[in-house]
């Protein structure tokens, strides 16, 4: 099984559960608490505590007659999320290359990730006309949900329940001259995504940079992924920004959604 890593920057609680949920292999699906205490060298109450709350959370769960726990179906659905953005990258970026070309903006595919999103594709613009952001992003870059175009766009379809579950969690920082820090404010916003199609980032993640982006659908119709376009800044209005791109956006996310499974 893997071996801890702890160092200067690790966080142990994070190492540990990591290491139990990787000690359920093909050979041993089932293991008990003593039998996880024993592989990870760990007491038996710190192991049931860790096992208590990673069954808690749906990654692990409990056959109550043996009394050994299974990995859970939240193990399984990061599993499915990490195999659909990789097809979802190979899916969209013909389209975002395309887009680029045509607007002359870099492009990029994001996915959601607990209460930020990760970027999983992304087209470099014509040069001259990136934002000095754009130099330290990359795909596997994770950017904050609330302040960010495609985290807007991820959010807004989702059940109230479950955005209000994720906003309790997120801390709402001023992160540019426009950041929306007032819940109520950002449900507001998200409420209007919903009715345009369209999210937008007019200065909120970073002073200068503007973005918008629209949702990718899987077949059944639930939002997967965003498609978005950052722009630096310019004396255009936003809303001249988002009538002459959003169209597009749109047309992009939706030729993306017709090949999604």
């Amino acid at each position: 099984m893997g071996q801890a890593v702890s160092g200067p920057g690790s966080s142990q609680s994070l190492e540990r559960g990591l290491l139990i949920l990787s000690a359920f292999t093909p050979d041993c699906p089932a293991l008990g608490i003593s039998e996880l205490g024993r592989r990870l060298s760990l007491t038996r109450s710190t192991t049931h505590r860790y096992v208590a709350t990673l069954a808690t959370l749906g990654y692990l769960e409990k056959d109550e007659p043996t009394r050994k726990y299974r990995l859970g179906s939240r193990v399984l659905d990061l599993g499915f999320s990490m195999l659909g953005s990789l097809d979802l990258h190979e899916i969209a970026d013909p389209y975002l290359r395309r887009l680029t070309n045509t607007t002359g903006h870099t492009s990029n595919l994001a996915v959601h990730d607990d209460t930020h999103v990760i970027l999983i594709d992304r087209v470099r613009g014509r040069p001259g006309r990136y934002h000095h952001l754009e130099y330290t992003l990359r795909v596997g870059s994770r950017l904050p949900s609330y302040c960010s175009a495609t985290g807007k766009a991820l959010l807004a379809w989702l059940p109230r329940r479950d955005l209000g579950w994720l906003l309790d969690r997120m801390d709402l920082i001023q992160r540019g001259p426009r950041t929306l820090t007032d819940k109520a404010a950002l449900i507001a916003e998200l409420d209007q995504v919903s009715r345009d199609g369209v999210a937008v980032n007019d200065e909120e993640l970073e002073s200068a940079l503007r973005s918008i982006a629209a949702p990718v659908r899987s077949r059944s119709g639930e939002v997967v992924a965003a498609v978005n376009i950052a722009i630096p800044w310019s004396p255009v209005a936003m809303s001249e920004l988002v009538a002459k791109h959003g169209p597009l956006l749109q047309a992009t996310a939706r030729q993306i959604t017709a090949r999604v499974i």
